[in-house]
């Protein structure tokens, strides 16, 4: 049975009160995802651009800072920084230091190929821990997918992240069938290695990646059985109830399989934020927006925005479901 989205009111241990959204489908809200650009440096052709096509207009440091301040009220703790890439915009220390305050941690998701330089002012900000686009461990592989021949800064960058405890360091590699599927193995030995976690993510059939999706795209299911039938601990993750394993070697791989599974989506926690200040409740969707950062610019109160919040909370609903 749907019903209206609701804030439910809790104490935590200290006797402090705090709020927590939930949708229509009695979903929890507290993760945010926010895409601070469309550019960026490598043209992936899977690209999915967040599910934004967008307008190329970026919200300000001070603009973020208090959606994430409104955000973490209604029990947003959780905060991703994305992009595009996030690292062209060279105010991005500035805009880390303006979400840090307000929630327990701000992660990103990066290509790496300026993070040796960023890293330490990135930790010095309050991030929390990077998650970097690794798609091929073999040159000529990885200039065919990104277009650029930036693999040797990709790889400086995660040791760096390393260094400066940006972790756990997450390794994206979105498998493709025919061009990398068979570099999981050297892949998983080098998660072992450096202390990284793997993160096997299915392509999915979205903007850029609509065109090959049918070519390339690699169903991650008979992997993650055999994962699950090696693994000497798995963790299901309340994020999409993604699973985690560690093997015998001590690598740790997560598979993120959104394409047609219901389990996903029912247990999503995450609304979006599209790099020109719009909420998006779906990855899948862009017809149920909700503007938000101009209403910022438009000085209306606190009480106006958490409107917009739940309404966004309202617009989510799960894309892969069963009848319900």
């Amino acid at each position: 049975m749907l019903c209206l989205p609701f804030i439910t009111v809790f104490k935590d241990d200290t006797g402090m009160l705090f709020m927590r959204l939930k949708d229509p489908f009695g979903r929890p809200v507290n993760s945010l995802r926010i895409s601070v650009t469309q550019r960026c440096n490598f043209q992936c052709f899977f690209c999915h651009q967040e599910g934004e096509s967008g307008s190329g207009m970026e919200m300000t440091p001070k603009e973020i800072g208090k959606i994430v301040e409104v955000a973490s009220e209604l029990g947003i703790r959780k905060i991703k920084v994305t992009g595009g890439e996030p690292l062209i915009r060279d105010d991005i220390a500035e805009i880390i230091q303006q979400i840090s305050p307000y929630v327990d941690e701000v992660s990103m998701t990066t290509n790496g190929s300026m993070l040796s330089q960023l890293a330490g002012s990135l930790k010095m900000a309050g991030l929390t821990r990077v998650n970097v686009s690794y798609h091929s461990m073999r040159r000529d592989v990885f200039q065919f997918i990104t277009y650029t021949d930036m693999l040797p800064r990709v790889e400086e960058g995660i040791m760096v992240a390393i260094e400066h405890g940006l972790t756990p360091v997450k390794l994206n590699v979105v498998v493709l069938k025919g061009v990398n599927d068979n570099e999981i193995p050297e892949m998983l030995r080098f998660s072992s290695e450096t202390g990284t976690m793997l993160q096997l993510i299915e392509y999915q059939a979205l903007e850029k990646g609509v065109g090959d999706w049918e070519k390339y795209y690699y169903d991650l299911t008979p992997l993650e059985d055999s994962l699950g039938r090696q693994a000497t601990k798995i963790v299901e993750r309340e994020m999409q109830h993604r699973r985690q394993y560690t093997l015998p070697d001590g690598a740790v791989v997560e598979v993120v399989r959104p394409m047609h599974n219901t389990v996903f989506c029912a247990n999503c926690n995450r609304l979006r934020l599209t790099s020109d200040g719009k909420l998006k409740p779906c990855l899948m969707r862009d017809d149920n927006l909700v503007p938000l950062v101009e209403l910022i610019r438009e000085n209306v109160s606190k009480e106006r925005l958490i409107e917009i919040f739940l309404e966004a909370t309202y617009n989510r609903e799960p894309f892969w479901r069963e009848n319900i």
